[in-house]
């Protein structure tokens, strides 16, 4: 009567089932007469559409059977356990599922019921969806390590139609370290298409599932028309959970270069360096090198402390090596708070040129900066902002004369000037709405400067400018929805500004370079920096409008000119602000949820000539993905612009395939009438195996460089690795 009764309520009550399987373990004979209760703690619980006692220490499950114990999961065709013995004889098809990660096919097994050790044969392991070990052999032991025999291992797709697979591992012995997780292969043999590579009689991998491990990273082939062909093999050491290593030798004809880069994170911040050093034959130098490193902590009371550090031995290294294009470093400390009405900053910066016309001694080279800031809303309305500061900049010349970096006959440096400068200010801001919409502010304060300047004969020791200001504004936003559900606004806007005072006979070494957009086009002072201040009676007045599109699309055009009854010649002729009339500001932006993006601005003169234009487009989709960027800016020699500049630059990438993609990009001078820098590359990537083939030429040339051609090979066997995979580049059975 018991059989038959599982046989019938197993399908509609299988936790009552589990439960009486529980207790026929623990005494047959009184199946019929207890009421089933929980199993204990730990305890295996055996689900089938049928259980029977097969004498009176043995339980057979068959049809169904599910045995699960902790997070382990085992299904099978037929399941026999021997209470004596403590085992379990399963007859497959197997599935045994443990955890997330471990995935576990066989035809036959016997093992415990906590599958701590376990014998199966013809098995398949399967590692995080990623990596595939099929055995003739499977051992479990001490639920840690599982040992296999004649194995294979591939992290590429394996169809039922006797084709190998592109890649695979193949060894005498495999154990793979649950705790550890790591691979360890004895006598091991890469194939690529089943043909033998290369052999190994040791070869330790990381399981999928683990994120940082010690061992060699991808190896990168590269080329270079100046170093020679070489290649690249980084090794990662892990030096803990919060920190590690990784070595990269670089070895090619012309140079032997060593790469480092160190991680480390703290309980309240985290910090990386990165650096190498190279003996070559591109220069009479010995040794040459770079060493770049940032960190970020947090401390007390909301206090951030920052920190960039970049050093480089000479000009030419960080271009040569491809290791970044700047030419101009900058190593800073800093310390912030941001909060919701207050803001504190206090760095120390230190610059270095890597510019073949600049000299290091005549620029401003070591630079200190505070700034305060904090806002107050008095019960009278409006909105309070009072703001102090000091900024220090120091030249290591100490030559007081202003004039060219070099002196042309005798070479000596003739700029040393430092300037020190204080700076407060007091702000009072209110807007209103008034009339029908009208949004009227007004903005009224006070600002003192007063500026110390050293090792220049042309300029006063000390000078203290005193600027009080003031501004009234309207604002008139008409807003309209249009039937098929688009919303216009369109918001005309008019300032008048008043700020007295004057400037006072200070070097400008801050506000040399002055950008008029529609971020400024309403401000005080359109200056970047407080050395100098737009001064007298200034109007500004402009027009915007902007769409909202019921599907997504946002559109948006502003128009803005500035008036004032003085000219400033503090404007440099290209900023656009020169004389008693703006030039003419244009600056449009476009999105689409169809990943179409257009950003431009330009100025036009009197004339309607083009005199400083930018814009910038770009358009992503599931397949391709480009952008483009064009810059005209006019000859200024007060901008260090001898000639005009006109660029265009593209870059795009084109997803040919399910596996190839393609990329390209180009940078062209118009004006020379000759390309800068161009480059394409190729990949191809499946479920396991990534390899990226790229090719670039610098067409450029200096005093300190040539032009020169790279190209990289990179082959990456991918699965043995944490990170997200892409399912989109999964190659399909039969193609």
């Amino acid at each position: 009567m018991t059989r038959v009764f599982l046989a019938l309520v197993v399908p509609f009550w299988t936790i009552t089932v589990a439960l009486i399987c529980v207790l026929l373990l623990a005494s047959p004979g009184a199946a019929q007469t207890q009421t089933p209760t929980p199993p204990p703690s730990g305890a295996a619980v055996l689900v089938a559409d049928q259980v029977f006692l097969q004498g009176k220490t043995t339980l057979v499950a068959t049809g169904n059977v599910e045995a699960l114990h902790g997070d382990t999961r085992i299904k099978a065709r037929r399941i026999t356990y021997d209470r004596t013995a403590d085992q379990l004889v399963i007859e497959g098809p197997i599935t045994i599922q443990q955890g997330q990660d471990v995935l576990v096919l066989a035809n036959q097994a016997q093992m415990d019921p906590q599958f701590h050790n376990a014998l199966l044969t013809g098995a398949r392991m399967v590692l995080n969806q990623q990596v595939q070990l099929a055995a003739h052999q499977l051992n479990r032991v001490n639920g840690r390590y599982t040992q296999m025999y004649k194995a294979s291992v591939t992290a590429c797709r394996v169809c039922n139609d006797n084709r190998p697979p592109l890649w695979q591992i193949r060894a005498r012995k495999v154990i793979h370290d649950q705790v550890e997780r790591q691979l360890y292969f004895e006598d091991a043999q890469l194939r690529v298409l089943d043909v033998p590579i290369f052999y190994l009689p040791r070869l330790r991998l990381p399981d999928p599932t683990l994120d940082r491990a010690t061992g060699f990273l991808i190896p990168k082939l590269r080329g270079n028309s100046d170093l020679g062909t070489g290649i690249k093999i980084p090794y990662f050491i892990r030096l803990g959970d919060h920190r590690d290593l990784t070595i990269t030798p670089y070895l090619s004809p012309n140079t032997k270069t060593l790469e480092l880069r160190y991680r480390q994170a703290f309980r309240t911040g985290r910090i990386t360096f990165e650096g190498a050093i190279s003996d070559d034959d591109l220069t009479t130098d010995e040794y040459r090198g770079y060493i770049f490193g940032w960190g970020l902590f947090d401390l007390k009371r909301g206090f951030k402390l920052s920190f960039d550090l970049e050093l480089a031995t000479d000009k030419s290294y960080l271009l040569a090596y491809d290791f970044s294009d700047k030419d101009r470093l900058d190593s800073e400390i800093a310390v912030t708070r941001v909060r919701r009405d207050e803001y504190i900053r206090a760095a120390l910066t230190h610059y270095h040129t890597l510019r073949v016309n600049e000299s290091q001694s005549t620029m401003p080279s070591v630079i200190g900066d505070f700034t305060y800031e904090r806002r107050f809303f008095p019960r009278f309305g409006g909105e309070f902002r009072v703001s102090a500061g000091a900024h220090s900049h120091f030249r290591s010349s100490s030559l007081g004369v202003d004039g060219p970096d070099v002196d042309p006959i005798s070479g000596a440096v003739v700029d040393g000037r430092d300037v020190t400068q204080l700076e407060a200010q007091a702000l009072w801001l209110n807007t209103w709405t008034v009339g029908p919409g009208l949004r009227l502010g007004f903005q009224a304060g006070v600002a003192i400067d007063s500026f110390y300047t050293g090792d220049d004969i042309t300029r006063p020791a000390s000078a203290t400018q005193v600027t009080p200001m003031a501004a009234i504004s309207l604002r008139w936003p008409w807003s309209r929805i249009t039937p098929g559900g688009a919303t216009h606004i369109v918001e005309p806007m008019v300032q008048l500004a008043w700020s007295g005072g004057s400037n006072s006979n200070v070097a400008n070494d801050e506000s040399t370079r002055v950008e008029f957009d529609e971020g400024n086009l309403m401000s005080l002072s359109r200056f970047p920096a407080t050395d100098r201040r737009e001064r007298g009676l200034v109007t500004a007045y402009g027009v915007s409008w902007t769409r909202y599109g019921p599907k997504g699309l946002q559109s948006s055009l502003t128009f803005g000119q500035v008036t004032r009854t003085t000219a400033d010649n503090n404007f440099t002729a290209t900023s656009g602000l020169r004389g008693t009339t703006s030039d003419l500001l244009v600056a449009g932006q476009m999105h689409s949820q169809n990943g179409l993006s257009l950003t431009a601005r330009a100025l036009f003169d009197a004339q309607f000539d083009l005199a400083k234009g930018e814009a910038r487009a770009g358009w992503q989709s599931p397949k391709l993905a480009v952008g483009a960027s064009y810059v005209w800016l006019g000859a200024d020699p007060a901008e260090d612009r001898a000639s005009t500049v006109s660029e265009w630059s593209v870059d795009g990438l084109y997803r040919l395939s399910r596996h190839w993609t393609g990329s390209a990009n180009v940078r062209y001078d118009v004006v020379s009438k000759t390309a800068a820098e161009a480059g394409m590359g190729l990949q191809y990537r499946n479920e396991c195996v990534e390899i990226d083939l790229s090719v670039s030429r610098r067409f450029t040339s200096s005093v300190i460089l040539t032009p020169s051609t790279d190209f990289s090979v990179t082959v990456g066997l991918k699965g043995f690795s944490a990170k997200t995979r892409d399912k989109s580049y999964t190659r399909k059975c039969g193609f």
